[in-house]
């Protein structure tokens, strides 16, 4: 089953509402008064002039200074809603500059009249306790939005999409919160010489028609390295697709270009450890895993809370797709009657189209709490962006909630777990189910395919039936080898992580996804 064909089953599989396919509108629509390749052409231009930042001064002191429970208190007010009066399935509200999102940006509505500036007024928000209604300047304008659609029934409608800061974005599907964001551009993510964070800083929201269940943006990015163009048409339900088309101008040579990026969080969980007595919570984390679709290969690598900075490629010239995943979905397991940790949205990158050879890169940074993202995921062309060779990718988003079955009908790695045994040596026990694997129950023509790095060894290697789960386990322990000449020659070579992978099989045919593990020593 590939992957589209299996979101569309969890689309069908819900049993709230959901709207059924629209026809198309009649008439003049938005994007034939503004055409994307207007916007492409904004982009090309703005490539040609060197880089202007933009201004924060407009936004006062006062306004950047405000604490997050301040900035909580100034919502925009529902009424003045785009689009509130018009009996459409979309809604678009605002964000007053301030706090962490300082710098204003340009937002115009396009509709089949043109495309006109959304103006700003004060009166549109109400400031709660904070005392800064007469103090916002009449003339500040937006940080960013938000688009409201009626997700769970009909007469509500539910904030499932917000474009806010930087090149930042975030959705939802049906009955999740919000957890891990995606980005229009990532640049330079752990150089040395330092990230780069492009910035959307102008926007173009297509109005949709009465039976319309899609809504389009466009958008302008900005960076010293890049301008570009984005069209990103969004579909909101039970699991929220997003087909982005972008188009690239380099101003110049850039070391590290990350396309389709997302950011999560990993504090702790079932294979990493925290302080007895620190937390109550078994797991923290918006995402606990990274799967990628290599060809026919799906690998699932756990998220880890390294000590230091720890960077892993999956390279590969035929990539289908990828994806970082919260695959726990239980609230058990987390016991946050706050975060609710288990309503997290996964999210899930289909290519369109051939995007050659690169790789798919896993950021994984050191942190010591929940409330920084520390996992940063993209993929990166095999050939470095040139200077003023334009770039075109389209690929599709999806939020989603994992099913319990796998989309290629594989067993999937339900559980990870790590136990120190000695210096350099671990165990590990695994747990697979689904798919075929979950129906057999016994070892006939099973074995467990497990791989690791030279200069280490497999061992007390075990494949048995779990009937709690009704899937498998497999448990076993990497140590390095006994032969100290060896260890001697080899080892020192080594850098400080072991490689593992591991993969159930019936006859040489592959019955589990691929788990991918590292280790440092």
């Amino acid at each position: 089953m590939n992957f589209g064909r299996w979101i569309m089953l969890c689309m069908l599989s819900v049993s709230l509402w959901i709207p059924p396919v629209p026809a198309l509108s009649q008439g003049a629509k938005p994007q034939d008064v503004l055409p994307f390749q207007h916007v492409v052409q904004t982009a090309k231009d703005l490539a040609d002039k060197p880089f202007q930042n933009i201004p924060e001064e407009k936004t006062p002191e006062l306004l950047r200074e405000i604490g997050y429970d301040q900035w909580r208190d100034i919502r925009f007010k529902s009424p003045y809603a785009l689009w509130a009066n018009d009996n459409l399935f979309f809604q678009a509200q605002f964000f007053l500059p301030s706090f962490l999102y300082q710098q204003p940006v340009k937002i115009h509505i396009v509709d089949p009249t043109g495309a006109r500036p959304f103006e700003f007024s004060r009166d549109y928000f109400e400031y709660g306790k904070t005392g800064l209604a007469e103090k916002v300047p009449e003339d500040l304008g937006y940080a960013g939005f938000r688009l409201h659609y009626p997700l769970r029934t009909r007469s509500y409608y539910d904030e499932f999409v917000v474009f806010l800061g930087a090149s930042y974005f975030r959705a939802v599907a049906q009955n999740q919160g919000y957890g891990l964001s995606a980005r229009g551009l990532a640049i330079d993510t752990a150089v040395p010489s330092g990230e780069e964070f492009p910035v959307f800083k102008e926007f173009w929201i297509l109005k949709p028609g009465p039976s319309d269940y899609h809504i389009t943006v466009y958008a302008l990015l900005d960076s010293p390295s890049v301008a570009g163009a984005y069209r990103m048409t969004i579909r909101p339900s039970s699991a929220t697709a997003m087909d982005v088309e972008c188009v690239l101008f380099p101003r110049k040579e850039i070391a590290k270009l990350g396309i389709a990026p997302a950011s999560s969080m990993f504090f702790f969980g079932e294979h990493s450890s925290r302080e007895t007595g620190k937390d109550f919570r078994p797991e923290v984390h918006d995402s606990d895993g990274l799967l990628v679709v290599n060809g026919e290969e799906w690998i699932w690598r756990p998220l880890v809370n390294p000590r230091h900075l720890f960077i892993n490629t999956f390279e590969t010239d035929s990539l289908k797709g990828f994806g970082i995943v919260q695959r726990d979905t239980d609230f058990d397991h987390y016991q946050d009657l706050e975060s609710h940790f288990e309503r997290r949205p996964s999210l899930w990158v289909t290519p369109q189209g051939n995007w050659g050879r690169g790789r798919v890169e896993l950021v994984q940074i050191p942190t010591v709490n929940e409330f920084n993202d520390n996992i940063a995921v993209f993929w990166v062309p095999g050939e470095k962006p040139k200077s003023l060779e334009p770039l075109h990718y389209k690929y599709t988003l999806t939020w989603y909630t994992p099913p319990h079955e796998h989309p290629a009908g594989l067993a999937a790695v339900r559980s990870t777990r790590k136990m120190k045994v000695a210096d350099k040596a671990f165990r590990f026990v695994i747990e697979f189910d689904g798919g075929e694997l979950s129906s057999t129950s016994n070892m006939k023509d099973l074995t467990a395919d497990v791989w690791v790095e030279e200069g280490y060894e497999i061992a007390d290697h075990q494949l048995q039936k779990n009937p709690a789960t009704g899937g498998w386990r497999l448990t076993f322990q990497t140590r390095p080898v006994e032969d100290e000449t060896f260890l001697e020659k080899v080892l020192p070579e080594k850098e400080d992580v072991v490689e593992i992978r591991a993969m159930i099989k019936r006859n040489d045919r592959r019955l589990t996804e691929v788990w991918s593990y590292a280790i440092h020593p």
